[in-house]
């Protein structure tokens, strides 16, 4: 069967009205506003203090970008709309605060930029017809934001996959390394083993911790049972483990010992208190912040010992240049960053805002007490400077729109975290995983070359799956799995 060439371009136009270029991006915003913010507001909701103020959070809003005139009429407004007068292309975040145990008020808490042709556009959904009547291309992917009527473009950013452990030689012999995040938080956890074979666990402010020692705090208490968990992979480095700690027969002894090694000073409980809190927040953090957790953080030390000494015996490293082993970050993802820290920020302002009016036995409605200026001025500066979460720069660029592929090649673009001023060789290389991912030409020259990187034209990046942690493992069961 042969193929002509108009049937060809009519297929390939077909399929682009249908798929964007830059459909990752797109989907990745909707997702944010869907799902994403919810759950960013249900963790803050758990975390929130409540000894002096009662503050409880409850669903999140976004509506459509609207503009307040100078007369208090509110309208909608369109990007071009926002390009000429040099606005922010923003929609209203509403969410409902409830304080004191009264009923939950729905309040503005600020704007937030919004993704041009995502959901959440105005111009969403409109014809080809309709949005020449509203100034705009037809052919214009989207998926950039409106600053002070400068263009903005969120560039994505590679990093290393997240709670996923690396094997690799270091200056301290080979070491496994899990970057445990949690919300905003990355909390590196690192497992080496010392001249006597003795297995060490470091993470926060806790270094060369010994392994089996911490396990034990965590309730796994029985050697036998830490054993079968580990597997028999080598029983020469368990025994030395397992000889070194075999007096400790509680979970209070090996917290005392852990106290002990860290050089921690007080009475018995206050010691016993720190090492729990540290335990529960900064120990394999996305596993839970709960006491509940920690025998799963436990198994889950197990199955990582076991993991290293299988990779020690067979002289295997992690390959941290193959596309398994690492992670695109959309925006999405970098939106949820801003938002968590911001929110957060809200919630503690709002707190001291309360405890403020009722010192002076003011009468207030949690209206009155929202500061939802403050909260936009945050997002809209990081938006146009650049400056973001966790310190990095240049996240967001002024659109190139010398031409249509110019634009295009900009919101494809990815960016490594690795410093460009170091060498990094096989960083730079081209991989065989980047196949059909990555355009293996379009890289820049100098210190770059490699670490920047475009998508190649017809990929595309996954994101989220809305399935919750039950709704999988009921899936993995249905096809088999059984629960150990």
């Amino acid at each position: 069967m042969e193929f002509k060439k108009e049937d060809m371009y009519g297929l390939i136009l077909h399929k682009l009205k249908e798929h964007s270029f830059v459909e990752s991006n797109i989907a990745s915003f909707n997702n944010f506003v869907d799902i994403t913010l919810q759950k960013i507001v249900d963790e803050i909701n758990e975390e929130i203090p409540r000894d002096e103020v009662d503050l409880w959070l409850g669903k999140i809003r976004v509506g459509k970008p609207m503009i307040v005139e100078a007369d208090g009429s509110k309208r909608k407004i369109y990007p071009a709309e926002a390009r000429i007068r040099k606005l922010t292309y923003s929609a209203p975040i509403e969410l409902e605060i409830s304080i004191g145990g009264k009923e939950y008020v729905s309040c503005e808490i600020g704007k937030i930029p919004i993704m041009v042709k995502s959901k959440y556009c105005n111009l969403y959904g409109l014809s080809e017809k309709e949005l020449i009547e509203h100034y705009e291309d037809p052919a214009d992917p989207g998926g950039y934001f409106i600053i002070n009527g400068n263009e903005k473009a969120l560039v994505m950013i590679e990093d290393l996959a997240q709670n996923h452990p690396f094997v690799e030689n270091t200056q301290q012999g080979l070491t496994l390394k899990l970057y445990s995040a949690r919300g905003s938080y990355r909390i590196p956890f690192t497992l080496t083993q010392n001249s006597e074979g003795i297995l060490l666990v470091s993470f926060s402010r806790f270094k060369n911790m010994p392994a089996i020692l911490l396990i034990k705090a965590l309730g796994l208490l029985k050697d036998s049972e830490i054993a079968s968990l580990i597997g028999n992979i080598s029983e020469d480095i368990l025994i030395t483990n397992f000889y070194e700690y075999a007096g400790i027969k509680s979970s209070e002894e090996a917290l005392l010992k852990i106290g002990e090694l860290m050089n921690l000073e007080g009475t018995k409980k206050e010691i016993l208190d720190r090492v729990k809190v540290r335990i529960d927040s900064a120990l394999l953090a996305h596993l839970g912040t709960k006491p509940e957790a920690r025998k799963e953080k436990a198994i889950m030390i197990c199955k990582l010992i076991r993991h290293f000494l299988t990779c020690k015996l067979y002289g295997i490293e992690t390959d941290k240049d193959h596309y398994a082993n690492k992670r695109v970050r959309l925006s999405g993802d970098l939106l949820a960053d801003l938002f968590r820290v911001n929110l957060t920020i809200f919630v503690r302002d709002l707190q001291h805002s309360y405890q403020k009016t009722v010192r002076r036995k003011k009468i207030y409605s949690i209206k009155s007490l929202v500061k939802s200026t403050l909260f936009s001025h945050r997002i809209e500066t990081a938006f146009a400077t650049g400056n973001w979460i966790g310190q990095r720069t240049g996240v967001t660029q002024n659109m190139d729109k010398t031409n249509r592929l110019a634009m295009l090649s900009q919101l494809q673009r990815i960016v490594s975290l690795l410093p460009s001023k170091q060498e990094n060789f096989m960083a730079r290389t081209l991989h065989p995983t980047y196949y059909g991912r990555f355009c293996p030409i379009e890289t820049p020259e100098g210190t770059s070359i490699g670490l920047r990187k475009n998508l190649a034209m017809l990929a595309k990046v996954s994101t989220e799956p809305k399935l919750n942690d039950k709704q999988v493992i009921s899936i993995l069961e249905e096809i088999g799995l059984k629960r150990k």
